[in-house]
């Protein structure tokens, strides 16, 4: 029950980090916040990915050059070029790291307006911090798996960030349904996104990319957004109108 619980929480606390700090805040700026909640939000990005801790400033870049490129040669994960996910996943990792290494140059379109906290985004891109928290994540198992294939979880913990967004692209861009027609194949894969909060919405997103709601017909539902009306009546954030 301990490495069920704690992989659901792992699961559900990377994904809203995901969606909700290097998405929809640092690659779209759907919503503003004063610094003290941006460095709060930035820790525990970096806490709930963990060993596969994604710098929010290389994730904005790329995800602006995906728009950008949506499903052309140039689009840093477009499934339409790969034969499996796993290649896609490979291809992305290459082209993330020269993001954060500053290896790849890019247009100065894509650049600017992102959170940046130099030690920490250092530090958690670090071969100790990722070995850190799989170490620890190891010991977690040992102490509280009782079934030899529990421990198979283990590396759906160590990629969970990656494997966030390779689920979200793969089946975003191959498998759904679309409301609109956006020069692209962003399609929405599920009416109810609730497993990757919302961020299955592809076709709708690739049309409102600004929209902090993901969902646009009466039967669809993006679980995030009643968060951020939320956390916006507490007066954490201010989401921008369209």
């Amino acid at each position: 029950m301990a490495v069920f619980s704690f992989f659901i929480v792992h699961w559900f606390s990377a994904i809203f980090l995901q969606t909700f700090f290097h998405h929809r805040y640092a690659s779209h700026k759907m919503f503003t916040m004063n610094k003290f909640w941006e460095r709060i939000f930035h820790f525990l990005a970096y806490a709930s990915q963990g060993p596969s801790y994604l710098v929010p400033r290389a994730y904005a870049i790329m995800h602006r050059m995906h728009h950008a490129f949506s499903d052309t040669e140039k689009d840093p994960h477009s499934p339409n070029f790969f034969k499996d996910v796993f290649s896609m996943m490979l291809h992305t990792a290459k082209i993330f790291d020269g993001l954060v290494t500053n290896k790849i140059k890019v247009a100065s379109n894509f650049l600017g307006n992102y959170p940046t906290w130099n030690w920490l985004d250092k530090f958690g891109n670090s071969w100790f911090s990722r070995l850190s928290w799989g170490a620890a994540y190891i010991v977690f198992y040992v102490f509280f798996a009782t079934q030899w294939w529990m421990y198979l979880l283990l590396p759906l913990h160590f990629l969970m960030g990656p494997l966030h967004g390779a689920i979200v692209n793969w089946c975003g861009h191959k498998y759904g349904y679309q409301n609109y027609d956006n020069g692209d194949h962003s399609k929405n894969s599920l009416p109810f996104d609730l497993l990757l909060l919302g961020e299955l919405f592809q076709n709708n997103h690739h049309k409102h990319p600004n929209s902090p709601n993901f969902a646009v017909k009466k039967w669809e539902f993006d679980p995030v957004y009643p968060v951020l009306k939320v956390i916006q009546g507490f007066g954490i954030i201010k989401m921008r109108r369209n």
